[in-house]
């Protein structure tokens, strides 16, 4: 278990990624290209990844469970329902779409690397933890979910 674990709340996470794509592309404007529609889709990206964190948190307070990340254990139910059918993560796969469309916006491929950055620092602190706990709290029962839905998409 490493000290970042389940430490930094997502939508802290999320603002710092797209705070770095920001930076970065301000500072390395040499890999912009800007194009023209650009921003319907990076607004298109943005509405979608809202909607389906949205959905994701709507379908847990309707089960009467925690959306806390940082204490999955507190679970009360496993949810494999609504958005969970397609994703076990779709509040993340929201945030991802969100720092998605910022990175179209940019139009800057250095701080598109940070899409992958915010991939494996949630995979690694945030998700993987996340798994354990839910494995040790609902077992047989996780496992099968987890074999039968993707972790992201």
């Amino acid at each position: 278990m490493h000290w970042l674990e389940l430490k930094v709340h997502p939508p802290l996470v999320t603002l710092a990624t797209g705070v770095v794509m920001l930076g970065v592309s301000r500072i390395l404007p040499g890999f912009s290209l800007a194009w023209p529609g650009r921003i319907v889709v990076a607004l298109s990206l943005v509405v979608v990844g809202g909607a389906i964190a949205l959905a994701g948190v709507a379908v847990f307070r309707r089960q009467g469970t925690t959306i806390k990340p940082t204490t999955p254990g507190a679970a009360s139910s496993l949810v494999s329902s609504g958005v969970y059918r397609y994703s076990r993560n779709p509040m993340y796969l929201g945030l991802l779409l969100a720092l998605t469309g910022l990175a179209v916006y940019l139009s800057n491929a250095a701080a598109v690397l940070f899409l992958a950055a915010f991939v494996a620092y949630m995979t690694r602190y945030q998700i993987k933890p996340e798994e354990r706990a839910l494995l040790a709290k609902f077992g047989p029962a996780f496992a099968q979910y987890m074999s039968n839905v993707r972790r992201w998409v």
